[in-house]
């Protein structure tokens, strides 16, 4: 049986991805660099036939080569996933998202035995957009942040691979991604503040910005269900049916930890309350063409930030 390539399959969501598919009796060959991955997302599957690990970064054109053989099915989630400048710079974006695609799109036309690649991208791609849900035919796009162009360059030669060279590009723009594993994030970052100094919280911005947040079970659902178009090219928003701001989340968190009594202090942001320049402050998709498919989202972005400060706090693993 051909196997599935997952990039940056000991990440977040691409572990999820790896689970889903060998679930299924998919056999799965993993590609990451550990950068930001964890092998111990992986370690329920380690001693069985169905899994194969590669460590190796895709600006390895020897070991990308090598990895797309016997696989008929990638899913392509490496990537920088920084959104904040000071955490990645133009070259990281560069390389370790627009090259590193750029890479295993050529691995790819040169294997020729791939039915399709699974691309997720980012809702960052469409900038400050004045039409909110924001559907997928909104434009001109226009990234306001490093992380979302370089995505956005990802989508455009993934298109044009796809049409040219006889393959399937499914592309999923993300909302803010939750759930079990996350190790970044405005989740993350408030329950390790809160670890550190319980009797304060920062919050960047105003905490006024307003965003959709997906569950991880939603967003596997809904990558899967996509799989279902025939097209050559498809692009899918994916999130929740409604949004929820930053000092609401705050509140959340303090709530689950039990510190009622932190004080939350705003440090009132850039660019009229943004965490960071870069930050979009108010964004929510449309996600119809998913729908029309028979996928709905489960859960609503409340209900997601909920379920998983749970899930950090049980598995958060303090200094």
């Amino acid at each position: 049986m051909l196997k599935a390539l997952v990039t940056g399959g000991a990440g977040f969501i691409g572990s999820h991805i790896v689970d889903y598919l060998i679930k299924k009796g998919k056999p799965v060959k993993i590609i990451d660099n550990l950068s930001s991955g964890n092998l111990d997302n992986l370690s329920q599957w380690k001693d069985i036939e169905l899994f194969e690990f590669i460590k190796a970064d895709l600006l390895d054109n020897e070991k990308i080569n090598e990895a797309v053989k016997g696989c008929d099915e990638i899913y392509h989630l490496a990537a920088n996933p920084e959104v904040n400048v000071k955490k990645a710079s133009p070259e990281d974006h560069f390389k370790q998202n627009i090259e590193a695609t750029y890479n295993l799109l050529e691995a790819m036309r040169h294997d020729g035995n791939q039915r399709f690649i699974i691309f997720t991208s980012t809702s960052t791609i469409y900038g400050e957009a004045d039409q909110i849900p924001t559907e997928e035919s909104y434009g001109p796009l226009k990234p306001i942040s490093l992380y979302g162009a370089s995505k956005l360059a990802c989508e455009a030669l993934i298109s044009a691979y796809a049409s040219m060279y006889g393959f399937r590009g499914l592309i999923y723009r993300l909302a803010n991604v939750v759930g079990p594993r996350t190790n970044h994030g405005v989740i993350y970052d408030f329950i390790k503040k809160l670890h550190e100094n319980p009797n304060e919280l920062e919050v960047l911005g105003d905490g006024s910005q307003s965003k959709s947040y997906l569950y991880i079970d939603d967003c596997i659902s809904g990558i899967m269900c996509g799989i279902k178009s025939k097209s050559d090219v498809e692009i899918y928003n994916i999130g929740s049916e409604d949004r929820t701001n930053v000092l609401a989340i705050a509140e959340t968190v303090k709530k689950e930890m039990g510190l009622n009594n932190t004080e939350i202090k705003l440090t009132g942001g850039v660019d009229g309350g943004r965490g960071w320049r870069g930050d979009v402050k108010l964004m929510q998709l449309n996600m119809n063409n998913l729908k029309r498919l028979g996928w709905m989202p489960r859960y609503s972005s409340d209900e997601a930030v909920k379920l998983t400060v749970r899930a950090i706090i049980d598995s958060f693993k303090f200094p």
